[in-house]
C-alpha cells in the first residue's frame, strides 16, 4: 500500500474538534476507503452511521470478533488491529496517540508507519502527538483544530449533587457498579458503559441515555476514546487506575481525553471529581492544562516489529523482541500477553515438535493472538491457547466440533446476575474471535452466527440485568416531578388503593396509611415516602369526609381497634370506667389537619356510644347510678363494683351493700337490666355472643380479657378456657354452668321447696342443660340444700356459712338464703 507522503495528513486537536466527522467525510468522498479505531465499541458506531450513507452492502465492520463483509465492500471500518492490508484510496488512524500505550501501542505505531491511502491518508490524534508525525512521517501536513466548545473546570461534586447529563468515570468494574447502585438510590438511576462491553450492549445502554430515561451515565474510560454522547459534565469518581502493571495516577493528556467528552459540538461542557480532597482531587495545574489544552509532547512511541520473521520459532521470538531502528523516537514495547503466551508455548517439547514450517509457525502465532477477553491472566490464557494449537496443529488442522459446540453451549443462557453475565460475554467474544479466522473450523460461517447469536442473546440479557440492577424507573419519574415548579406530581389511585406515578406502582394507600412498594430499597422508601406524603393529602381530606359520613354498618370492634371498612382508624384504651373507654386516633391520621382528625374523632364517638347502648346497655346505667350523687352509698357501690365487673359478679363479697339496698334501689337495678341472682349478679344480655366480645374486649382495657366461650355452650368441662366466672360461667365441680342457667335451677329448686320438709326437685331442667349428677349436687350445695337422709331428696338448710369452694377468687363460695332472696 505504499503511496507518496504528500497525501497525508495529519488532523490534531483535543476533543469535540471534529477529526472523527472529518475522516469518515473524506472517506466517503473516495471511492474506497478503511478506519482505523482504537475501540469495538467505536468501530460499531461509524459503521452503523457509514450504513446509513452509502448502504449495508458496500460497507463491512471488520473487528477481532465481529467480521461483516459484503462481497464488493468498498468501505471498511475496523479495530487498529484488524485493519486489512488491500489497497483503498482513503486511509485514516483514530486515537494515533495510542502508540504511546505500553500494551497496545506498537500496533498504532505499525499502523501510523506503514497505512497508506493511495490518494489520501488521515493520522487523528492529540496534539501532543505532533513531535511524533514530525519525526515519523516528516512530509506530513499537520492541521490543527480548535474545540468547537469550551471545557472548564466546575469543581469537586458529591455524587448526590451532580447535575443532569453527568457521566461518572471508575476505571473498575467494581467501582462502575457501586457508583451505579449509588445513583440508582438518589437519583433513579444510571446507564453504564464499559470497554467490555458487547457492542449491542453498550448501545442499548447509551440509548437510555441519549433518550433521557436516565440522567447519568456510570463509565470506564472507553467513553475517552470518541464515544459520541450527549454528556454535559464528567466527573471522576477517581484518578488513579490500574494498567495491567500497576496502580497509578492518569495523565494530564487521559485526564483531558475523558474530561473532554464533556459538551458536544457547539454546547459547552464542564469536567470535576466527586472529592476536594485527596488523590482523587484535580491539582491546580491540572486543571489548567485541561481548559487550555496544554499537553506534554510524545517524546517515543512503542514498536514491535509488523511483520515478524515465522522462518521458526526462536526467529519470531528473536524478531518480536528486536530493538527499534536507531536513532527514531521509537521504543520496544513491552512484553504483550500474545508474546508471553508465544514463549510459554515454545518451552513445550510437543510444540516444537509440531512446529517445523513456516506456515505452522504462522499458526501458532496467529492463535497466541487470540486476546485474553476473560482477563484470567497468562497462566489460564496460556493453558487455553495450548489446547486451542493441540487441536490446530493434529488430523484435519480444525478445531473439533463438539468442543467448540460445547463450549459455547455452556455459554448459551442468560441466567444469573450481573457479573455472571459480563463474564459469559467475555467468554464468548473468544469464541467469536476463533470463528472469524477462516482456516479454524470446519463451517466458520455457521460458527460465526451461532456465537454472534448467542452474544446478542447475552447481550441483551446483559442489558436487562444492568437495567434492573441500576434502574429504578419509578424513582427516575418521581425526581423528575418532585419539586417541579409547574404541574403536580402525578399520582394515581386504584381501586384497591394501589398507588402509580406515570404507570409505575409506588406503593398503596391503606386507608390513610401509605405503604411503600415491597421491592423498593432503603433510599428509596425515604424518598417514595416523601412524595405521596406531599402528594395525597387532597385523597386522604376525601376519605377523612367519608369516613365522617359513613353508616353503622362500615364500622367494626376487633379486639381493640375500631376498624373502617376493614381499615384500622382507631384503637380503644383504659378510660376513667369500663363503660367509659377512651377513644385514640391512629397514628396514620395524624396526616389529616386538624378539621379532618375532629371530624372523624367525633364520628368515631358516636358509633362507639350507638354500639355500647346496643351491646352492653347494662354497663352505661351502671355507671351513671354509680355517679349519681342523688343514690344512696349502697347503691352506688353495688353499681360500680358490677360495672367494673363487666356486668357480672359473685353476690357474696356485695352481701353487706346489698342488704342495705331499699326496694327504689332494686327497682332501679332492675330497670337496668341487672338480675340479682341467688348466687351471682348479672346483665343476662351480656351472654349473648356479640355482647360477650364487646364485654371481653372492654375488660381486657384494664386487664386479661376473659376467653370467649363457645356460641350457644350452656355447660363446660371444668378445664376449659371459658369456664370461670369472668367469662359467664360458675365453676361447679367437674363442670361450670353459665349463671343463667344456675339461675333458673335456684328459682325451680325454690318454687318446689314447701318449707324445711324434704322434696324432690325436677331434675329434667338439669338434665336438659347437659348436667352431671356430682354438678347437680354441687350446684344444690351452693344454693343451701344438703340431702335428706334416709328420706331422699333435698332438704333447705338455711343460710350456709360464706366458705370459699374453690382457691380462685372468681369462683369463691356464695351462699345465699333462698327464702331471704325471694322474700325480697
Amino acid at each position: 500500500m505504499a503511496a507518496p507522503v504528500q497525501n497525508v495528513t495529519a488532523v490534531l486537536g483535543p476533543t469535540n474538534t471534529g477529526k472523527t466527522h472529518l475522516a469518515i467525510e473524506r472517506m466517503c468522498a473516495h471511492s474506497s476507503g478503511i478506519i482505523g479505531f482504537p475501540l469495538r465499541l467505536l468501530a460499531r458506531e461509524v459503521y452503523d452511521r457509514v450504513v446509513a450513507l452509502k448502504g449495508a452492502h458496500q460497507v463491512a465492520l471488520v473487528t477481532g470478533e465481529e467480521k461483516i463483509v459484503p462481497p464488493g465492500a468498498r468501505w471498511f471500518l475496523c479495530t487498529a488491529e484488524s485493519m486489512p492490508s488491500h489497497d483503498a484510496a482513503f486511509v485514516a488512524l483514530d486515537e494515533a496517540q495510542l502508540g504511546a500505550d505500553p500494551e497496545r501501542g506498537h500496533v498504532f505505531t505499525d499502523r501510523l508507519l506503514h497505512m497508506r491511502g493511495r490518494e489520501e491518508t488521515m493520522i487523528l490524534g492529540s496534539e501532543a502527538l505532533r513531535p511524533m508525525v514530525r519525526a515519523l512521517v516528516p512530509d506530513a501536513e499537520i492541521v490543527a483544530r480548535p474545540r468547537f466548545s469550551t471545557l472548564s473546570y466546575a469543581g469537586a461534586k458529591k455524587i448526590s449533587r451532580l447535575p443532569k447529563r453527568s457521566a461518572i468515570v471508575a476505571f473498575s468494574a467494581e467501582e462502575v457498579y457501586a457508583v451505579a447502585e449509588m445513583l440508582r438510590r438518589l437519583r433513579g438511576g444510571a446507564a453504564v458503559v464499559m470497554g467490555a462491553l458487547s457492542p449491542r450492549t453498550r448501545n442499548a445502554q447509551v440509548a437510555m441515555f441519549q433518550a433521557g430515561e436516565v440522567d447519568y451515565l456510570v463509565a470506564t474510560d472507553a467513553i475517552g476514546m470518541g464515544l459520541n454522547m450527549d454528556v454535559a459534565h464528567v466527573a471522576f469518581a477517581s484518578l488513579n487506575k490500574f494498567d495491567g502493571r500497576r496502580q497509578r495516577r492518569l495523565t494530564v493528556a487521559e485526564m483531558a481525553q475523558i474530561a473532554g467528552r464533556a459538551g458536544r459540538h457547539q454546547r459547552d461542557g464542564t469536567f470535576g471529581a466527586v472529592t476536594e480532597e485527596g488523590p482523587g482531587a484535580f491539582l491546580p495545574e491540572e486543571i489548567l492544562a485541561i481548559e487550555e489544552h496544554r499537553f506534554p509532547r510524545l517524546e517515543e512511541l512503542y514498536w514491535r516489529a509488523g511483520q515478524p520473521d515465522l522462518s521458526s520459532i526462536d526467529a519470531l521470538v528473536a524478531d518480536l523482541e528486536r530493538r527499534p531502528p536507531p536513532g527514531t523516537p521509537l521504543r520496544a514495547a513491552p512484553q504483550a500477553m500474545d508474546l508471553a503466551v508465544l514463549k510459554r508455548l515454545a518451552e513445550e517439547g510437543w510444540v516444537r515438535n509440531r512446529v517445523r514450517t513456516p506456515s505452522m509457525v504462522k499458526r501458532l502465532w496467529a492463535a497466541c493472538g487470540v486476546p485474553d477477553f476473560r482477563k484470567v491472566g497468562l497462566d489460564p490464557h496460556a493453558r487455553f491457547v495450548s489446547r486451542l494449537f493441540g487441536h490446530l496443529s493434529e488430523g484435519r488442522g480444525i478445531i473439533p466440533h463438539q468442543w467448540f459446540a460445547d463450549e459455547i453451549q455452556r455459554l448459551d443462557t442468560i441466567a444469573g446476575d450481573v457479573e455472571t453475565l459480563a463474564g459469559r460475554l467475555a467468554a464468548v467474544r473468544t469464541w467469536a474471535y476463533i470463528a472469524q479466522r477462516p482456516d479454524w473450523l470446519a463451517d466458520p460461517a455457521e460458527w460465526a452466527d451461532r456465537t454472534r447469536a448467542i452474544e446478542e442473546r447475552l447481550s441483551d440479557g446483559l442489558h436487562a440485568g444492568l437495567t434492573q440492577r441500576f434502574v429504578d424507573k419509578r424513582t427516575t419519574a418521581l425526581i423528575r416531578r418532585i419539586g417541579a415548579d409547574t404541574g403536580a406530581l402525578p399520582v394515581t389511585i386504584g381501586a384497591e388503593g394501589e398507588v402509580t406515578v406515570e404507570d409505575h406502582p409506588i406503593g398503596r394507600l391503606d386507608g390513610f396509611r401509605f405503604v411503600v412498594e415491597p421491592g423498593a430499597r432503603g433510599g428509596d422508601r425515604r424518598m417514595l415516602l416523601a412524595a405521596a406524603e406531599k402528594r395525597l393529602v387532597p385523597e386522604r381530606a376525601r376519605r377523612a369526609q367519608a369516613l365522617a359520613d359513613a353508616a353503622d354498618v362500615q364500622f367494626a370492634l376487633d379486639d381493640a381497634a375500631i376498624r373502617w371498612n376493614g381499615t384500622a382508624v382507631a384503637s380503644l384504651c383504659a378510660g376513667v370506667s369500663l363503660a367509659r373507654p377512651r377513644l385514640v386516633l391512629d397514628r396514620d391520621l395524624d396526616v389529616l389537619d386538624r378539621a379532618g382528625r375532629d371530624r372523624v374523632s367525633a364520628r368515631l364517638e358516636k358509633w362507639l356510644a350507638t354500639s355500647l347502648h346496643k351491646r352492653a346497655p347494662a354497663l352505661a346505667a351502671l355507671d351513671a347510678i354509680a355517679r349519681d350523687p342523688a343514690a344512696g352509698p349502697a347503691l352506688r357501690t353495688v353499681a360500680a363494683a358490677l360495672e367494673a365487673a363487666g356486668g357480672l359478679t359473685q353476690r357474696l363479697p356485695l352481701r353487706g351493700p346489698l342488704e342495705a339496698l331499699t326496694q327504689e334501689d332494686r327497682r332501679r337495678l332492675r330497670v337496668a337490666g341487672v338480675t340479682l341472682g341467688a348466687l351471682d349478679l348479672f346483665d343476662p344480655r351480656l351472654l349473648k355472643p356479640e355482647p360477650a366480645r364487646w364485654r371481653s374486649v372492654l375488660l381486657g382495657l384494664r386487664d386479661v380479657a376473659p376467653p370467649e366461650p363457645p356460641v350457644g355452650a350452656t355447660v363446660l368441662p371444668r378445664g376449659h378456657a371459658a369456664a370461670t366466672l369472668a367469662a359467664g360461667f360458675r365453676p361447679l365441680g367437674v363442670q361450670a354452668v353459665r349463671v343463667d342457667l344456675v339461675e333458673r335451677i335456684a328459682r325451680a329448686a325454690h318454687d318446689a321447696r314447701q318449707g324445711r320438709k324434704p322434696f324432690a326437685p325436677d331434675p329434667a331442667l338439669a338434665t336438659s342443660m347437659g348436667l352431671e349428677p356430682a354438678t347437680f349436687e354441687r350446684l344444690m350445695a351452693e344454693l343451701g340444700f344438703r340431702p335428706a337422709g334416709g328420706e331422699g331428696g333435698w332438704v333447705w338448710r338455711g343460710r350456709p356459712p360464706a366458705r370459699p369452694t374453690t382457691p380462685t377468687p372468681s369462683s369463691a363460695n356464695a351462699f345465699a338464703s333462698l327464702a331471704e332472696m325471694f322474700a325480697r
